[in-house]
């Protein structure tokens, strides 16, 4: 699965933040248990949002290893030369 990008992981982050207050806000419930649950709820979903935006952004991606038709396909052969790094065999023994 792909990380998530920065826009996601924002977006993420601020449905936490704001569904955590807002359940705060609307339940006021003070005890430890009550206020932990609130927020594990508030942190589910955010990675809901997360975990959403992530697949709607996959579906819209176009596939990389695939050629898209209006490419015409190519090889993929470099010439031998720059497939070597560093000096070339011939030349290693010389000074």
């Amino acid at each position: 699965m792909p990380r998530p990008t920065l826009p996601q992981i924002c977006t993420g982050t601020f449905t936490v933040v704001a569904s955590a207050v807002a359940l705060l806000a609307v339940s006021g419930s003070t005890g430890v248990f009550e206020v932990a649950v609130l927020v594990a709820f508030a942190v589910a979903l955010g990675t809901l949002a997360t975990a959403l935006l992530m697949t709607l952004s996959a579906q819209r991606r176009p596939d990389h290893g695939a050629p898209s038709p209006a490419e015409p396909a190519r090889a993929d052969t470099a010439p031998e030369a720059a497939a070597v790094p560093g000096p070339r065999p011939e030349y290693a023994g010389r000074s």
